[in-house]
């Protein structure tokens, strides 16, 4: 018998594309010239702790520990199903607007330059803001305590690794990126920078 498809299924089969994808494109990207802070690490284990709560990637004994905090009627569910995707389509546009300059880590690519154009005139993290939609959108959809502590682990890895990349970057490429840091928000469309 086929599973039924139910907004939490569909949820889950975005992460699971958003990471295959993600992981496959990581082939196409320009020479790493210089790299940045080595304690963006830290950020990456808090991220992986984020998404093992969020996702509920806890060891089953410790799962009796979350609490239904409530539970979305099926249309607005899926609604946030829709969110999540628009997360992802928006992380999608930035990653092929950044073209080969794209990096996981915090670095400096060949012909590195400030990009201020498409998604990057919007926020200038869209990555991390469309992944954080994705992250509030299946929040919402499971409702429970461990999705609430995931979103806020993810967000303090991904403000704190925006800060460092920034901080990294302002120092490479000078006035050129720090104008573009008081022009453009970092995570929130048309909030003040």
């Amino acid at each position: 018998m086929a599973a039924q498809l139910t907004p939490l299924n569909a949820i889950y089969a975005l992460w699971i594309f958003w990471w295959v994808t993600w992981h496959v494109a990581a082939f196409w990207a320009a020479k790493t010239t210089k790299r940045g802070f080595s304690s963006g690490i830290g950020y990456i284990l808090l991220a992986i702790v984020g998404f093992a709560l969020l996702l509920s990637l806890v060891p089953a004994r410790y799962m009796g520990a979350t609490t239904t905090l409530w539970s979305l009627q099926p249309r607005v569910a899926w609604a946030f199903v829709g969110l999540g995707a628009a997360g992802i389509a928006f992380m999608w546009w930035a990653r092929l607007h950044l073209g080969q300059l794209w990096s996981g880590g915090i670095v400096l690519k060949e012909a590195h330059r400030v990009v201020d154009t498409g998604p990057y005139a919007l926020v200038r993290h869209p990555i991390y803001t469309g992944l954080l939609l994705l992250a509030v959108a299946t929040l919402a959809v499971k409702g429970d305590s461990f999705a609430v502590a995931g979103v806020l682990v993810l967000l303090v890895a991904y403000v704190g690794k925006a800060r460092l990349e920034e901080r990294f970057l302002t120092a490479e490429m000078g006035p050129a990126y720090e104008a573009y840091r008081k022009r453009v928000p970092m995570l929130v469309p048309f909030w003040p920078a």
